[in-house]
């Protein structure tokens, strides 16, 4: 799909409205990875270079249409001009701003207050968003989607806006679906995906895509007791979704029809309880005792699934392999995250937790061929679905 960019809109001394996913995880006020404001930066420096004014638009969490101090996009008002270097002005509103859009003079850039605080933006009704995406399109002449990580919604300022406005995608999109085309589109063999996070339910649709395009996929985190559940194996008290074990089985079947590596850890390090505090044991892969949950793969896994990762030419992780913000259950996260800046290829850390894991554990963003700044979009993108966001920029 074609998508539009921003050589393809005349900006001088116009008005944008910028759709950026400045989504940041924020403790107590205080922004713990501005990885998507500084991301979101290479958009908004190309925009000034053409002397129009800058009206950001940007979500915070799922406030579910009610404000709420601790999703107030203020702090990242104050960040993002930090980055910059110039003032960001900010406003407490979201609608009955076209005087003051209209006022806003070359080089300006005034951010919105979070948009999801009104239940329009994700409302299912059809006519309630376009109502909301009218009023916002007053404001400006032209719009500019930027935020990935909300692609694969049907929004208000991601999809009805879009097509108000004479579009185009910004520097964000174009390169994260670049990334993403390089994945599905003839991909560098060997590829290797590595899948982790909480529930399988999350990620069956991009396994069942990936497996007629892929050499291994190694799967870890709490989704993997599912499949070792699917196997017969003892998990213990480790999570598992069991309606989803024959589905489980169907995958382990086909891959294997294909001849698709398809990687289960050996061992795993297990507690009595999901804390921090836990102590943690290693055990063999199908002998979890039964007061015992797994928190992390174990080193002998770890080992082998960077072993496995390093001889691929193409490497795709999205989700953590055990709990990495507990120290002792985040050692197969770190061994996973250190293959993949070893690989001589193109290597693609799919946003979310990934994102966040890697930064967490002390890696830097260059160690990387790519961190994306969605997680849910690039699963979806990868699964082959359509992403709206995308669709109306095209």
């Amino acid at each position: 799909m074609g998508i539009k960019t921003l050589s393809d809109l005349t900006l001088q001394n116009k008005r944008v409205l910028l759709r950026c996913d400045l989504n940041v995880p924020i403790k107590d006020g205080v922004i713990t990875d501005d990885g998507r404001i500084v991301a979101s930066l290479r958009t908004v420096k190309k925009l000034l270079d053409t002397d129009c004014s800058i009206i950001v638009v940007a979500h915070l969490g799922r406030p579910k249409g009610e404000p709420s101090k601790e999703l107030s996009l203020a702090p990242i008002a104050k960040r993002l001009g930090e980055l910059l270097n110039k003032e960001v002005e900010f406003s407490g509103e979201i609608t009955g701003l076209i005087a003051r859009a209209h006022s806003l003079k070359a080089g300006q850039i005034l951010m919105l207050e979070n948009i999801r605080f009104i239940s329009a933006e994700t409302s299912k009704d059809e006519q309630e968003r376009l109502l909301l995406a009218k009023e916002l399109s007053t404001y400006a002449d032209v719009y500019v989607g930027d935020g990935f990580g909300a692609v694969h919604r049907k929004h208000a300022s991601v999809y009805e806006l879009a097509k108000l406005l004479p579009h185009a995608a910004g520097n964000l999109i174009s390169s994260e679906v670049g990334v993403l085309e390089k994945l599905t589109v003839n991909p560098e063999r060997p590829y290797g995906v590595v899948l982790g996070g909480a529930k399988v339910s999350d990620k069956i649709g991009v396994i069942s895509n990936l497996l007629n395009k892929v050499n291994v996929i190694a799967i870890g985190g709490g989704m993997v007791f599912t499949f070792l559940a699917a196997q017969n194996k003892q998990i213990g008290k480790s999570l598992v979704e069991i309606d989803l074990i024959p589905t489980v089985k169907d995958l382990l079947n086909r891959a294997e029809k294909l001849g698709v590596k398809l990687i289960l850890p050996t061992d795993i390090v297990v507690a009595k309880e999901f804390s921090a505090s836990s102590q943690p044991t290693i055990v063999a892969a199908d002998e979890i005792p039964n007061d015992q949950m797994g928190l992390d793969i174990g080193p002998q896994s770890a080992e082998y699934f960077a072993k496995e990762i390093i001889k691929c030419k193409t490497v795709f992780w999205n989700g953590p392999m055990g709990v990495f913000e507990f120290p002792e259950f985040a050692h197969g996260t770190k061994i996973v995250a250190q293959s993949l800046t070893q690989v001589r290829g193109i290597s693609v850390v799919g946003g979310g937790d990934s994102a966040a894991a890697v930064r967490k554990l002390g890696f830097e963003d260059k160690q990387f061929g790519y961190i994306s700044t969605g997680g849910g979009a690039s699963l979806e993108y990868l699964e082959g679905k359509e992403l709206p966001g995308l669709v109306a920029l095209s």
